[in-house]
This record gives C-alpha cells, structure tokens and sequence, in this order.
C-alpha cells in the first residue's frame, strides 16, 4: 500500500520550529510518497460544539469537509504543534475536536475507516527535558488508541527563536530517521499499572 502523509501545521508562527523540524523529516520519506502540507491557521475551524444530543446537529463550519477529506485520503496524520502549556496549540486541539463531530457526522463510518491508519508528532519546544511533553505525547497516543491507528511517536526538537530547531543536533539526527520506523498500534495503558 502506497502511503500518503497529510501534515497539519498548527502553529501561531508561519514557518516555525515545529515545521522546520517536520519538512526535515519528510525530505527523507521515499520520492513517491505523498505529501500534502494543511496550515490549521488558514484553514480555520471556530471552536467545536459538541450537538451529539441535541434536536438539530451543529451545522458544517467553513473549511470543515476539505479538513475530514484530506483527513480520510491520508495513511499517515502527522500533527506539527508546537508545545503550547504541555499540550498541543489551540488549532491542533481543535482539529481533534471536530473528530468527535466526524465520528457520527456526515458519516459513522470515520472511526472504522481511520482504523489501522497511523498518527505521529512533530513539536518544538523551549524546555530542553523531553518529559515536560508527556502531555501532548499522552494526547496524540491516546487519541490513537481509542481510534484503532497506529501511533509513530512524537519527534521532539527544542528552540524558541526562529531556527534554532534545526541547532538541535540531537533532533536533527533523529529526524533523518523519523518516519522510516513502523507505527505501532496503539493502545491504552493497564489502568492497573
């Protein structure tokens, strides 16, 4: 099967850390690999409703149908957030918010076709220990398990200013290596550990 990488910018910054550290990983996926590149800041969603329960469901938002298209043609998400608080940006979250919309709207068949599918990572940070990133490494895996992907990681790079990622050595070099690893599948923790 031909894989087909859709990768969703999600930064406040036009070519920030998170995309330079992302467009490095993706110069190293083989030739005929699919690429396609989604920027969440021009393809903006407002602010999910949850309607799941209510008489008359949220209507369909601007820039919502070409985001679950593009969604459902790509074998491999990769969501380029950087760190914000711990977690994902503000647009990244939102995308994944409008998931819940898609699992039952326009078609219930959205958590059975990203099924077997795989999500990966790609964030910038300012903080140089790695563990302070728990938080959106839990999100991406867990947003994995439950919808039956395989999750790739996340690769973790640290700079603040413009640039600095790619001074990352340590980065840098896993970069170079990120996606040619097997996503494995996902799957919740033993809440008894």
């Amino acid at each position: 099967m031909n894989r087909s990488f859709l990768f969703l910018l999600a930064s406040a910054r036009p070519g920030g850390n998170s995309e330079q550290l992302a467009r490095l990983a993706a110069e190293q996926l083989p030739a005929a690999t699919e690429r396609r590149w989604l920027d969440l800041a021009e393809l903006r969603l407002p602010d999910y409703v949850d309607t799941r329960h209510a008489e008359e469901p949220w209507p369909e938002q601007e820039n919502e149908e070409a985001l679950r298209r593009a969604t459902l043609a790509a074998t491999d998400i990769v969501i380029v957030s950087p760190l914000y608080w711990y977690s994902l940006s503000s647009s990244a979250k939102r995308y994944l918010d409008y998931w819940s919309k898609w699992l039952s709207v326009p078609d219930p068949g959205f958590r059975a076709a990203m099924a077997g599918r795989s999500l990966w990572g790609v964030t910038a940070m300012a903080h140089r220990e790695e563990a302070v990133a728990r938080p959106l490494v839990l999100t991406l895996h867990h947003t994995a398990a439950y919808m039956g992907m395989g999750f790739g990681g996340v690769l973790l790079g640290n700079g603040t200013r413009p640039g600095q990622v790619l001074d990352d050595e340590r980065a840098v070099v896993r970069a170079k290596t990120f996606f040619a690893r097997e996503a494995r599948p996902a799957r919740f923790p033993d809440p008894v550990e």
